[in-house]
């Protein structure tokens, strides 16, 4: 995959996620707290849009959120789990 174009990732506090629309269509990363946990429970990217790193942008604005916070992070989210398996610098975000 190429690099990302970088797209404008929102967080929305009020709905628990990180949302961006491009092209009229909306992707989300959704998460719940938990006292000092983030819990992301799921990321949808709309098949029109997949492939174009929109997904991997709204999970790094969620981890930087978590990491400001000094939140850990449970991924139940099977992307998200993924994406931190792949990124060595957001494992020590992972909750025991």
């Amino acid at each position: 995959m190429s690099t990302p174009v970088p797209i404008e990732v929102l967080h929305n506090v009020a709905a628990n996620r990180f949302e961006a629309t491009v092209d009229g269509h909306l992707s989300v990363c959704d998460y719940a707290i938990d006292e000092s946990l983030m819990i992301f429970t799921h990321t949808l990217v709309p098949s029109e849009l997949r492939g174009r790193g929109i997904a991997e942008q709204l999970v790094r604005a969620g981890l930087a959120e978590a990491r400001a916070k000094k939140f850990k992070v449970v991924p139940a989210c099977s992307y998200v789990a993924k994406f931190i398996e792949r990124h060595a610098e957001y494992q020590d975000l992972l909750a025991n």
